[in-house]
């Protein structure tokens, strides 16, 4: 059928994903194959899919919705921040190179051959493929070589819903300022708008939908109300990060400045035991956490420099003497050994740290990275797991003969001598419900209830649900349908 449809935002955090997510799952409920696509991400929240690559983890929630195992082709361009002026450049699930922010600009035209080949692929196999674009098509600034948002819809010839946060403020503003500064061409391709995180009763708006369609011209497809479940949902950004929960067991994160693949944390959080604190710079580690978290990081050199410069590591140090447990994963694996070894400057200058000598184990940074799906089991739970890898680097030492994990029938992980201390390199592990369960236990907490999958579908359900009632989806179809 070659049907699309594009949903862009008036600013970044206006909603997207999750409309997408929520249009996904009502759309594949209709009986329609749909996928989910958007041309350019920018995340440090990957997620690794089934052909072997990665993807930003907002599409891999939208392939859920839509019943489908994640594609490297439904984010063929994923940035990866490593510092305030450059991202690794992931492209078709693979790493192609690392640039400046500047040099980006030049590099950015040449994707589009990529960013096509992969919305054709999805295309020739859906029903509709539903597209998501990235911050906002006002950014004119932006928009010679532009792959994200009209550069994208006006090469794929893909027609454009235009959605506003009314929750920050000036929707009004948002979208007919949105209208007055695009070219007549980009104007031509949105066909519509939709207003979304209203509080309250929809219809008192009814006067600012008038002006909006006055002023532009353009077809409501509705209002939606602030949806209060979204935070039941994985997070994309680390600015959606935030403590939750009151349960006895408090497990404090530290919120790394470059803090990565964080998904980690979504089932915690939602876990009726657990009270889960993200620490934001400067705030000390509480004295009655009983496990601390080191996450993933993107730089774990420059985390760990950022860690000590927030007095974390003197804070962990007093915790681990008060008998507190600590976990690292992945990069936060690494911290905790003896030393990080840089030789080739993977991550900025050819170097070699002392790391935080909480585990005997020393890692190597190299340039191959190894992304894999895996399964194995918790050794001292004898619990089924499942997650992913994403790293580079290898660790080993004395530790890693005390293993916290089997994979395939292999160990790994590390622990060590009392087990107060362990890390591996497995991301996703918190999903798995059992084990969730029995590690929660041994911090003792009471027997864990949740079904955290079961509970994701259950929110992605009420959104579709949801948007149902105050989107109009029939028309939405119609446009993807009839295009541009």
């Amino acid at each position: 059928m070659r049907s699309s449809l594009m949903i862009q935002g008036t600013g970044s955090n206006v909603g997207k994903s999750m409309l997408v997510a929520g249009l996904c799952r009502a759309m594949t409920r209709r009986g329609l194959r749909v996928l989910p696509f958007k041309p350019q991400n920018m995340s440090n929240n990957a997620a690794v899919t089934s052909d072997g690559g990665e993807i930003g983890r907002a599409q891999a929630l939208q392939a859920l919705a839509c019943g489908v195992e994640p594609l490297v082709d439904m984010n063929p361009v994923l940035l990866k921040p490593e510092t305030e002026v450059g991202s690794q450049v992931i492209v078709q699930g693979k790493r192609l190179t690392t640039v400046a922010a500047r040099d980006y600009a030049k590099l950015k035209p040449t994707l589009m051959t990529s960013v096509l080949e992969s919305f054709n692929r999805l295309r020739d196999k859906a029903d509709i493929v539903l597209v998501e674009g990235a911050g906002s098509p006002a950014e004119i600034n932006l928009r010679l070589g532009d792959i994200a948002n009209m550069g994208f819809a006006e090469a794929a010839r893909v027609p454009v819903i235009l959605a506003g946060d009314i929750d920050r403020g000036g929707v009004i503003a948002q979208l007919v300022g949105s209208h007055a500064v695009l070219s007549n061409g980009d104007r031509a391709l949105i066909k519509g708008f939709l207003v979304n995180k209203f509080r309250g009763d929809p219809t008192l708006f009814d006067e600012g939908v008038t002006e909006i369609e006055t002023r532009t011209g353009w077809n409501n497809f509705g209002v939606a109300p602030w949806f209060a479940q979204a935070n039941r949902l994985p997070a994309e950004d680390a600015l959606d990060i935030s403590g939750a929960g009151n349960g006895p067991i408090k497990i404090a994160v530290p919120m790394l400045s470059r803090i990565a693949n964080f998904d980690d944390l979504d089932p915690l959080k939602l876990e009726p035991s657990v009270t889960l604190v993200m620490l934001k710079p400067g705030e000390p580690l509480p004295g009655d956490a009983a496990l601390v978290i080191l996450p993933g990081t993107k730089s774990t050199i420059g985390d760990l420099n950022f860690l000590r410069q927030q007095g974390w590591d003197i804070d962990l140090r007093a915790h681990v003497r008060r008998g507190g447990r600590v976990l690292g994963i992945c990069g936060g694996y690494q911290m905790l050994g003896q030393s990080i070894d840089d030789p080739e400057g993977i991550e900025g200058p050819a170097q070699r740290v002392d790391g935080l000598d909480l585990l005997d184990v020393h890692t190597i940074m190299s340039p191959e990275k190894h992304l894999a799906e895996v399964s194995g089991k918790h050794l001292s739970s004898d619990t089924p797991i499942s997650g992913y890898e994403i790293h580079i680097g290898q660790t080993s030492g004395a530790d890693c003969e005390r293993p916290w994990l089997d994979i395939s029938g292999q160990n790994a992980g590390a622990s060590n001598p009392s087990g107060q201390i362990s890390g591996c390199y497995i991301h996703g592990l918190f999903t798995n419900d059992t084990f969730r369960a029995a590690f929660l236990k041994s911090l003792g907490a009471p027997t864990a209830t949740l079904a955290y999958s079961a509970e994701v579908e259950r929110v992605l359900d009420d959104l579709a649900d949801h948007l149902e009632q105050h989107l109009d989806i029939d028309a939405m179809i119609d446009l993807a349908r009839a295009g541009v």
